[in-house]
């Protein structure tokens, strides 16, 4: 384990938690988006699909929190970096998606592109921290 203060693993643990428990009350609210009554769109698989997407964007995040905070593998932080840049490519695609819809809900792009810079700025930090790794290999080991 990496040598971080036991309040920055907590803390990491309690963003993990209040994420999850986040996505948690939006997924149960979201059959509601799609003209669906929570109740019965659980007794039908169409939105399943969705739902299991949904549930694998929200918990890689939540898994590279963890594995960031207790982990200085390089091989970690190599799939972190493209990790980023997937979700990068994401935001990217989902901003031009929502300036194609219309009429353009204009909150929902500045969101997007806030998120799309937070990205951006995700990558460079996650680029950083494993050009750390590479100019310092004897400063980690693989099974960190």
């Amino acid at each position: 384990m990496k040598t971080a203060k036991y309040p920055e693993k907590i803390a990491a643990l309690w963003t993990t938690f209040l994420l999850g428990t986040l996505f948690h009350t939006q997924l149960g609210l979201m059959p509601l988006f799609h003209g669906q009554s929570i109740v019965e769109s659980h007794q039908t698989s169409n939105l399943d699909p969705i739902f299991w997407g949904m549930l694998l964007f929200f918990l890689l995040p939540m898994l590279a929190i963890i594995g960031v905070n207790f982990s200085e593998s390089r091989s970690l932080r190599k799939v972190h970096f493209w990790l980023t840049i997937v979700y990068s490519v994401l935001n990217l695609a989902h901003l031009i998606a929502d300036l194609l819809v219309r009429p353009i809900a204009w909150y929902q792009i500045a969101l997007m592109a806030i998120l799309l810079i937070i990205g951006l700025i995700l990558n460079l930090v996650s680029y950083q921290w494993l050009r750390l790794a590479i100019a310092h290999p004897h400063h980690l080991s693989e099974s960190h």
